[in-house]
Parts: structure tokens; C-alpha cells; sequence
């Protein structure tokens, strides 16, 4: 295996392991969200001011976690991945 294969192997890795963190940390932000409105329902019925429940804004951060977590990826992708693969062209 030359040096170049080694270097894209080692960084499809990292890829895959970023990618899937940042999916767990998704699909336990997103489930936990629908758990504790499953079964927390007073808590998240709680006002935290006139007009806003604490579901409401618990729904408002998964959105903006969402966000944060492609931020994440894509902050990535331009400071690593494309740096590598650029330095990888002939």
C-alpha cells in the first residue's frame, strides 16, 4: 500500500468516526427529547415564562443543537478533510 492510500485510509477513518459521534450525539439529544416528552409530560408542560414551556424551548435547542452538530462537521471537512485531499492532487 503506497503512502497516499495509507494517508486517504487514515482519513476516511476519521471521517467515519466523526460522522459517527456526531450521530450519536444526535439521535441521544434528538431521543432524549421525545423520551422525556413521553414521560415527563408536567415537566415539560412547565412554564419557564408567560408563553414558553420548557417543551417548547427543549424542542427550540434539538433545532439549534442540529445546527451546532453541522457546524461541527463542516468546520471539519473545510479545516481537514479538504485540506488533505487537496495536498493528495497530483
Amino acid at each position: 500500500m503506497t503512502d497516499r492510500e495509507q494517508r486517504l485510509r487514515d482519513l476516511a477513518r476519521r471521517r467515519l468516526r466523526l460522522a459517527a459521534t456526531l450521530t450519536a450525539a444526535m439521535i441521544v439529544i434528538y431521543f432524549g427529547f421525545i423520551l422525556l416528552i413521553a414521560f415527563d409530560k408536567p415537566m415539560m408542560g412547565r412554564l419557564v415564562t408567560r408563553g414558553l414551556s420548557v417543551g417548547i424551548l427543549a424542542g427550540a435547542l434539538v433545532i439549534v443543537a442540529t445546527w451546532i452538530l453541522t457546524y461541527i462537521y463542516v468546520r471539519w471537512t473545510n479545516t481537514h478533510y479538504d485540506h488533505v485531499i487537496k495536498e493528495m492532487q497530483p
